[in-house]
């Protein structure tokens, strides 16, 4: 019998990115990063002069951390041990919305980490990937774990049977992006992995949860 599977994001569910990313753009490229105004867009601007980055610079920024910064990035309290448990329990493998170029410095960076698993890069939505995961695998059940509400809606459209935990780690960006489980995508909004782990053991039906 196949074992179950958790499918699982990985910036600002594994590993802090906002941060890492901030730091980065002050020390390099003399930009601001400010997610007060709860808008990504408008949130990076030039320190010297307050003018906003324009939108179509902030891709090749964000390319440009991911290629080269991405030691800068850290594990989200808990999830390096919290992977482990659930580990014993399912098989576990990433989906992360960054290109196949990267997909083996993702991998080695998790590593780094302790946390060896399986990446899968993507763009875009991640329903589609999603479930050829699931075609791949075939497993006896399904977990998915994201941060960002549009990839829930997706999930739950092309593989509705998989239970959906919306996570965000990073207290900056979760007071800020639109809630999963009240848009009806996702079964729980959990954004600490002390709490989201007793969860995700009692869906993969571990014992107590403990």
């Amino acid at each position: 019998m196949s074992r179950p599977l958790v499918i699982s994001d990985c910036d600002e569910v594994l590993l802090h990115m906002v941060g890492p990313f901030r730091e980065w753009l002050g020390e390099a490229h003399g930009i601001s990063f400010d997610l007060s105004g709860g808008n990504f867009m408008g949130a990076l601007t030039h320190a010297q002069t307050g003018e906003v980055v324009a939108a179509n610079d902030i891709w090749p920024l964000l390319k440009s951390f991911f290629d080269d910064e991405m030691h800068r990035q850290y594990p989200i309290a808990g999830a390096t041990g919290a992977l482990a448990e659930l580990s014993a329990h399912a098989d576990i493998v990433v989906l992360t919305n960054i290109g196949d170029d990267l997909r083996e410095a993702r991998t080695r960076q998790l590593a780094d980490h302790g946390m060896h698993y399986r990446v899968f890069g993507n763009h875009g939505p991640k329903g589609p990937p999603l479930k050829a995961i699931l075609d791949e695998y075939a497993p006896s059940r399904a977990i998915f774990i994201d941060d960002l509400a549009q990839h829930h809606g997706s999930v739950a459209e092309v593989a509705p049977d998989v239970t959906r935990l919306h996570f965000c780690g990073e207290p900056e960006v979760a007071r800020h992006i639109a809630c999963a489980h009240e848009a009806g995508h996702a079964h729980a909004r959990i954004d600490d992995w002390a709490s989201a782990l007793p969860w995700l053991l009692e869906q993969l039906g571990a014992g107590d949860g403990r």
